[in-house]
Formats: C-alpha cells, structure tokens, sequence
C-alpha cells in the first residue's frame, strides 16, 4: 500500500511536465499564425503605403476567429499617413506597425505552482518596420 501512495505521489509531481510541453507546442503553434496573419497583412501594408482601415480590420478578424478572443483584445499600433517608395532610402518612408495579442494560457497548472489566472498571461507582440512599395 505504502509503494502505490508514493507512485501515486510520484505521478502528480510529473503529471505537469508533459501537461506544459502540449501547451507550450500550442502556443507556438498560436504564435505562429499570428505571424503569418501578420506578415500577410504587412505585404499588402507595403502596397498600399500603409495600413489601412480594411487591412487592420481584417488582420483583427483573422485573430479573433482563430483564437477566440474580443476584438478589444488587440492592440495594432500603425501610422496613418501613406508612406511613397522613393529612388533613394529614406527612414521617413518606413511604415511602422506594432501588433500585440493576448496568450492567456503560459504555465500547464497553474495552481500547483501557485500562480493565479491574473498572472498566467502575456501580450505577444510583433513590431517592426516595411518599406513602403506605393508610389507616386
């Protein structure tokens, strides 16, 4: 009786170690698509000039299908002003974008470890800058 309490003490000290490599595969998986959504939405950014209203709206309804989270939720950070390829490189014409989205689920049992909902979560966030391909 002794050996089946320690084995089955044994097993609850383990369980969590399997439990956080699937949850860490599916964050990456998650993370993964963000990127793609967000590389998509870049290109087309660097068409037009700049991110415009249709393109932000559909990177923000790509992510919040897939993932289920409100749209609220999202922070996409872009300026508003359409940027011009020009012959020469200039900073000025650089279109920045700062995309952050929630990952609610970092740590496989939390409670085991004492860690509360509130703190099991971060903000994946892609930042960056394109060159603007639009031209005058």
């Amino acid at each position: 009786m002794k050996d089946f309490i320690v084995l089955i003490a044994v097993l609850i000290i383990l369980l969590p170690f399997p439990l956080q490599y699937a949850l860490e595969e599916y964050n990456h998986n998650q993370k993964s698509e963000i990127q793609s959504y967000v590389y998509t939405a870049k290109e087309k950014a660097k068409q037009e000039g700049y991110f415009t209203p249709e393109i932000k709206e559909q990177l923000i309804d790509n992510i919040t299908k897939t993932f289920h989270i409100e749209e609220s939720d999202v922070h996409i950070t872009t300026e508003k002003v359409r940027k011009y390829r020009q012959s020469k490189f200039n900073e000025d014409n650089l279109i920045y974008y700062k995309i952050e989205v929630p990952i609610r689920k970092i740590i496989a049992v939390p409670i085991l470890w004492g860690i509360g909902n509130d703190e099991n979560k971060t903000m994946y966030t892609i930042e960056g800058y394109a060159a603007s391909e639009a031209i005058l």
